[in-house]
């Protein structure tokens, strides 16, 4: 054999190698490459119970109900299915009912969801106020805009930043 085709060899090798390689870490990945799945989809796969995924879909209406100590619970359905959440902890500011969710956890032996993790997907037609008078003022502004951008009028305040307090560890 001459060195060039040790040299082929040894690549092609080196290649099915790597092939091989790829192909089980996307295998194995298989699951967790989906952002979250939707109720049917749980239904459909019948997941174990224990085993940690996201879920997401819309919050149901009437179905939030807070209890003690900032538990929660809900029903998050994608139109073909429903599944139940529990959560324990301060829900993010855009959630509500009607609006989407993506809640990270696992199910229960009772097929409850016990979710760790809740993010509220926020509306696509936000608008910031300036943007909003910026198109009133030049006749491009919509009636529908109104409606939907109008939670968002005023800004949220800013955390106060302290500039007065010097860093620790720092000598003045």
């Amino acid at each position: 054999m001459t060195r060039k085709q040790r040299r082929l060899t040894l690549i092609g090798g080196s290649l099915a190698v790597l092939a091989v390689a790829a192909a089980l870490v996307l295998n194995a990945m298989r699951d967790s490459i989906v952002f979250f799945s939707t109720p049917a989809m749980v239904a459909e796969k019948h997941i174990q119970a224990g085993k940690r995924f996201r879920v997401g879909g819309l919050v149901e209406k009437g179905s939030l109900v807070r209890g003690d100590n900032l538990a929660v619970s809900f029903k998050v359905s994608d139109g073909d299915a429903t599944l139940p959440v529990t959560y324990r902890g301060i829900l993010p500011d855009l959630f509500r009912e009607g609006q989407g969710v993506v809640a990270e956890g696992a199910l229960d032996s009772s097929g409850v969801f016990k979710a760790d993790t809740v993010l509220a997907k926020h509306d696509e037609t936000y608008m910031p106020k300036d943007v909003a008078d910026a198109l009133k003022k030049q006749g491009h502004w919509k009636d529908d805009y109104g409606a939907k951008a109008n939670y968002n009028a005023q800004p949220a305040p800013r955390a106060a930043q302290s500039a007065a307090q010097p860093a620790q560890g720092v000598s003045q």
